[in-house]
């Protein structure tokens, strides 16, 4: 009887894993409770400023003015809904047209984040990079309605032309949503580089809170506490810093609250160490700033 030839096994292919093995950023997930008080006591470095101003931008449909709910969801213990945002992801255009303050007042902080309409790729869409920078050094009168034409001149009612250490932001937080960073158009990108290197030359921090995480990573949407062992979530962090310049130690990523009624201690965790950080370095900002802008 003749031999039968026998085939080769060919091994199997790998089975991709979508998590390290260890945490790539060390984390506690128990630090809830020490990062509210934290915040809760916090004492500015210039008792003559009345509030500490952040200002959020971002493209529309980020998730800034869910980003701003959340923190003060955070604070309240509860859902609010102070600054109106679009649910409608049909809706193309931003929700937000005019410049609007939210104070977050508890304990000896005052906050104020500032919403901003959404940027857009195309020239004369959405906020204007000139209008977002102005904002940023405080000329831009709150409840000024953007004109996508054109931006706020200094001969404007709404430009204020000398203003207090108050008025100015001491910090620009860039929301970027997690589950699109890396199809963002570059026409919108180059928008973001002309805000970022103009008021890097003044020295304004600049944090990104990342959002959208769980819609980037199903082993996220599964799990939050899986952030920091997702391989997609420290690529789609990587591609913020990439494009935007942004050191990865000042890059967030976050759930915003959006369809929950009740807040959950791992979402609130998250959003607090961003806040955190943002505060800390703000508040570095007003230590070293001057009247001056």
């Amino acid at each position: 009887m003749g031999q039968t030839e026998s085939k080769a096994v060919q091994p199997a292919a790998p089975t991709y894993n979508p998590e390290f093995e260890k945490p790539w950023r060390n984390f506690k997930w128990n630090q809830k409770s020490e990062l509210k008080n934290h915040l809760e006591e916090f004492s500015l470095s210039n008792p003559d400023v009345k509030h500490i101003k952040i200002l959020v931008a971002g493209p529309i449909g980020a998730g800034k003015s869910s980003f701003i709910n959340s923190v003060n969801n955070v604070f309240q213990g509860r859902i609010t809904s102070d600054a109106p945002a679009n649910s409608s992801s049909a809706d193309s255009r931003s929700f937000t047209t005019t410049l609007k303050g939210y104070f977050i007042s508890r304990g000896k902080i005052p906050l104020l984040f500032v919403d901003i309409m959404g940027l857009e790729p195309n020239t004369l869409t959405g906020s204007q990079p000139e209008d977002i920078i102005k904002a940023v050094y405080g000329h831009v009168k709150d409840g000024y309605k953007f004109d996508e034409s054109k931006p706020l001149s200094h001969e404007d009612e709404q430009y204020a032309s000398d203003p207090s250490l108050s008025d100015q932001a001491f910090c620009l937080v860039y929301v970027i949503p997690a589950n699109t960073v890396d199809m963002t158009d570059d026409k919108l990108i180059d928008k973001l580089k002309i805000i970022r290197h103009r008021i890097s030359e003044k020295g304004i921090p600049q944090v990104i809170v990342m959002t959208k995480v769980d819609e980037a990573c199903p082993l996220v949407h599964k799990d939050l506490q899986k952030m920091y062992y997702s391989k997609k979530i420290k690529q789609k962090m990587q591609i913020c810093h990439d494009k935007l310049g942004v050191p990865m130690c000042n890059i967030f990523p976050v759930k915003n609250y959006h369809d929950e009624i009740d807040i959950d201690d791992n979402v609130d965790v998250l959003i607090l160490k961003a806040l955190d950080q943002i505060v800390r370095l703000a508040d570095d900002r007003l230590f070293n700033s001057s009247d001056t802008v």
